[in-house]
């Protein structure tokens, strides 16, 4: 028997973070026929900013990955929010996008957001496999290294 992306993420020994309300006049996700549009998530543990700084200079490459998992977690928490707590309703994800802040020297910004892909395929399996954009940028909100937006496609 196939597991469940809730099984998976137990299995991974992960917990989906709680989520905070989105800073600002927002939502942290949307449906639109069919779609769901997550906001962009940060590396936030129940709320709390875990990581700083920008990769090639307070955050190395390897902790920038695990901010990117971390962000990709917290897609995930919207996620089953908008599919009331049942993960198995996502069909697929169809983009992802990853924003970098990182030093203009830095450039291995792919590898970064690898981190969010991995968790995405780990947890959703075939389903879980997108398109993607990573682009590194000067400064992220509160100061993260890493902002991860989704959008996924859910069951009919």
């Amino acid at each position: 028997m196939l597991q469940t992306p809730e099984q998976r993420i137990s299995s991974l020994n992960l917990a989906l973070p709680k989520i905070s309300k989105p800073a600002g006049n927002l939502l942290g996700f949307k449906v639109d026929r069919g779609l769901v549009y997550v906001s962009g998530q940060l590396p936030l543990e129940d709320g709390v900013v875990k990581y700083t700084g920008r990769a090639g200079d307070a955050v190395s490459q390897e902790m920038a990955y695990e901010a990117a998992k971390l962000a990709a977690l917290n897609v995930i928490s919207q996620l089953s929010l908008a599919t009331d707590g049942n993960l198995s309703r996502i069909q697929e994800l169809v983009k992802v996008s990853g924003f970098v802040a990182c030093t203009p020297e830095f450039t291995n910004i792919p590898a970064v957001v690898n981190g969010a892909s991995d968790l995405f395929v780990e947890v959703f399996g075939e389903s879980g496999a997108h398109a993607r954009f990573a682009v590194g940028v000067a400064a992220l909100p509160r100061g993260v290294p890493v902002e991860v937006e989704v959008i996924a496609r859910l069951r009919d």
